[in-house]
């Protein structure tokens, strides 16, 4: 989908929430993986859903706006012989995670027990860690930010990663005036 396509779709939500509550969360996945000490983004889906296509749309989105720390990791549960090496992260990975990382688990349908015991790790590990999710329970508590698009939902799941990755490419509105007002002004 591209640009024409995602501000189109943003329109026909209008009055929904759902662009600005994508928009909200774009910007703190932004934040998380632009700010001061952060060393990536890893993004890892369920056994039965690996998040490919939002993978793709962060990586373009990392190009357009200058943000190369949008680009992520893809973490995957099976990993086939002779994978290349880009794509041939496991999800075990979260257990080494520290401080500095950001966690982006994409879950169409309720998380795994392995999974979620591998994303408490990488919190316990100081990593950030971001939920695009159907209303998972056990998920919700192990993120510090949360996107819950519902099973009975009239938008598509795939749609909100489309509105996501958008959003978190877009520069923050009044950024400049944002960081005067968190610098201390010279005395005249």
């Amino acid at each position: 989908m591209d640009a024409v396509r995602v501000t189109a779709l943003a329109r026909s939500l209008t009055g929904t929430g759902w662009p600005e509550t994508a928009r909200a969360f774009g910007g703190a996945l932004r934040h998380s993986v632009s700010r001061r000490g952060a060393t990536g983004l890893l993004l890892v889906g369920t056994e039965r859903y690996e998040p490919w296509h939002l993978a793709a749309h962060l990586d373009i989105e990392a190009d357009r706006s200058g943000v190369g720390e949008l680009a992520p990791t893809l973490l995957r549960h099976r990993v086939p012989d002779g994978s290349p090496a880009h794509l041939a992260h496991r999800v075990d990975l979260l257990t080494e995670v520290r401080r500095g990382a950001t966690v982006l688990v994409v879950a169409p349908a309720a998380t795994e027990a392995p999974l979620l015991e591998r994303v408490h790790d990488a919190r316990r590990g100081g990593a950030t860690v971001l939920a695009l999710d159907t209303g998972d329970r056990d998920l919700a508590s192990l993120a510090h930010e949360r996107l819950a698009v519902p099973d009975a939902a009239e938008e598509p799941f795939d749609l909100v990663q489309h509105l996501v990755s958008t959003a978190a490419g877009l520069r923050p509105r009044f950024a400049f005036l944002a960081r005067l007002a968190a610098s201390p002004v010279a005395q005249w």
